[in-house]
């Protein structure tokens, strides 16, 4: 059974979100706001539900909170639908989001499709404990099977999305692959008008933590008018 927890101050908003997602059969915790759910957080759960607009601490600063010792799935609530403002939730770690109101259908799924793609490389090696569970190119290792990335030793702390992108660009060294290619290979969503910003943002974070990690942003190569793609 899955673990959420929700971090809404609207009181209205949080009791519908744990009715549903009880109903659903996923086990809720819920934070009044960003003070109390960064004391609630611990590593026991699958997935968090941040409010974006909340007092004393944002949902962003949440997030970078969070993200200092942790790459649980993060799906942000907002009610800014301004591409700017998208792109500094995706840029502060977040994994998804959705703009207020927004469908409970839509939201079961996303919630379901960033659980699952959390965990698609331990469920794919698990049924294929033969193949190799590390791929290994540039000083860069990737374990498959913990969905961790290291260098020369050294472990870089990705996000998922950023995981999935560079296990996508460095599984096919020197295939281009396009914006729509990425972002519904590692989304699984149809590809839209916003989603090349959300895909540019993801990509440049991957790029600045590979440059402090090892010095290497150069591997994820921009090919102008096609897209991305993994150069040796």
């Amino acid at each position: 059974m899955n673990k959420l927890l929700i971090i809404e101050d609207d009181v209205t908003i949080r009791n519908a979100l744990r009715i549903l997602l009880e109903n659903q059969g996923y086990t809720v915790v819920e934070a009044t706001n960003g003070e109390e759910g960064l004391e609630l957080f611990d590593k026991t759960f699958d997935l968090l539900i941040i409010d974006i607009m909340m007092p004393n601490i944002s949902g962003i600063d949440v997030c970078r909170k969070i993200r200092e010792k942790s790459y649980v799935p993060i799906l942000f609530l907002t009610a800014k639908s301004l591409e700017t403002d998208k792109m500094e939730a995706l840029s502060a770690g977040g994994d998804d989001y959705l703009v207020k109101p927004f469908s409970y259908v839509e939201l079961i799924a996303r919630i379901q499709a960033l659980i699952r793609r959390c965990r698609v490389y331990d469920n794919a090696d698990a049924s294929d404990n033969t193949a190799s569970s590390t791929i290994e190119r540039c000083g860069l290792t990737l374990d498959t099977k913990c969905s961790n990335v290291s260098y020369d030793g050294r472990q870089l702390a990705l996000t998922d999305k950023e995981y999935q992108i560079l296990l996508l660009l460095i599984s096919h060294p020197t295939k281009t692959f396009s914006t729509q290619n990425i972002f519904e290979s590692v989304w699984n969503e149809p590809y839209t008008q916003f989603s090349n910003n959300t895909i540019m943002v993801h990509i440049k974070n991957l790029r600045n933590k590979l440059e402090a990690g090892c010095g290497c942003a150069h591997l994820i190569k921009t090919v102008w008018g096609k897209g991305y793609k993994f150069e040796e």
